[in-house]
């Protein structure tokens, strides 16, 4: 079966593998399209800490059931279907006490294991989701929109809140959709103009262009003065993980999801002046995954319009390497694996 692998950073190629054969509990599934994340991204140029080589990539699946065991999910062969793609211990504190997806000992598909960039993978049956009748290609969206649907709620978010996402890429547009269908007045900063177009387009009370506007005066004249609710910080860099503390208002939340690789140098007075509270936010939970597909399947939100190119598999590698030099204008890249 055609396989997408990295051998090394920058060198990836397709090539054939055997077919899996399922153990016990596992069903034999399909792969149709998978989404190409940044984590695959930073596999790819060599820049993910937690990856070793070679290594098949992808967790943001959609797949169609070959072969299942009987099951209570109502789940049977010929379904499409999406899959939890973060393999916890059971066993450390954090399992313990049900925080499966900080698990002490996590495994990602596609980073520390092998990934859903494959014609057929085998899952537990406990992992796999009933698409309920959602397309292929919107499956494939799941997981990524779980990981921001996940951030909002770490933090109460209200009817009503002004909340703040700092950073337009596809997580920081899923997390606009989120806050939104939580009640939220969002606003949305980002450098670049197309994609701030693109969260008007998914709802946005309003935007915020930082390179051409300072991002801390405009927060303050959106709010009177007052600076947001919540603030949502889905860049990973310092100086806009610094700009949500100074736009929170007092006694705010900041939820962080963007995944920082430098260290940021501030005065840490300021989080107790204000009374500012900071979440982080890891992965996502089951019941993350089964909200975002009711989410999509409710007609609310369109998700296919975050999708900006689909590559067949054979043509994965340019598919990276689009992605690799990105200057903005790509939010999500779909690989078609086996939807023939």
């Amino acid at each position: 079966m055609k396989t997408v692998l990295i051998d090394e950073p920058f060198q990836i190629k397709v090539t054939d593998t055997e077919m899996p054969v399922p153990k016990e509990g596992e069903a034999l599934l399909k792969v149709l399209y998978g989404g190409i994340c940044g984590a695959d991204v930073a596999s790819y140029t060599g820049n993910q800490p937690f990856t070793t080589y070679p290594r098949i990539p992808g967790h943001e699946f959609s797949a169609q059931i070959v072969s299942i065991p009987d099951n209570d999910r109502g789940l049977k062969p010929g379904d499409i279907v999406t899959a939890n793609p973060y393999f916890n211990c059971g066993e450390c504190y954090s399992c313990r006490r049900g925080f499966v997806n900080c698990c002490t000992d996590n495994q990602t598909m596609g980073v520390q294991r092998d990934g859903a960039f494959l014609e057929y993978i085998v899952m537990p049956v406990e992992r796999i989701y009933d698409g309920k009748g959602l397309s292929a290609k919107e499956l494939a969206l799941v997981e990524p929109f779980t990981i921001s649907y996940h951030a909002l709620h770490r933090a109460p978010v209200k009817p009503g809140d002004n909340v703040l996402v700092v950073g337009a890429g596809p997580i920081g547009l899923f997390a606009l959709i989120a806050a939104k269908a939580q009640g939220a007045s969002v606003y949305v900063a980002d450098i670049l103009q197309g994609r701030l177009e693109k969260a008007l387009h998914f709802g946005a009370d309003g935007v915020i262009n930082s390179s051409e506007n300072d991002i801390v005066a405009e927060a303050m004249r959106i709010t009177s003065g007052n600076g947001f609710d919540v603030c949502v910080e889905a860049c990973g860099q310092s100086v806009t993980f610094l700009a949500c503390i100074d736009c929170a208002a007092f006694a705010a939340n900041i939820i962080l999801i963007g995944n920082g690789k430098r260290e940021t140098t501030f005065l840490h007075s300021i989080l107790l002046k204000k009374e500012l509270n900071v979440f982080g936010s890891r992965n996502s939970f089951p019941k993350d995954f089964k909200a975002v597909i009711d989410l999509i399947a409710s007609g609310s939100v369109n998700v296919l319009d975050m999708v900006s190119d689909i590559y067949p598999i054979e043509r994965a590698d340019e598919a990276f390497k689009a992605l690799a030099n990105n200057d903005g204008s790509l939010a999500k890249v779909l690989v078609n694996i086996g939807d023939r």
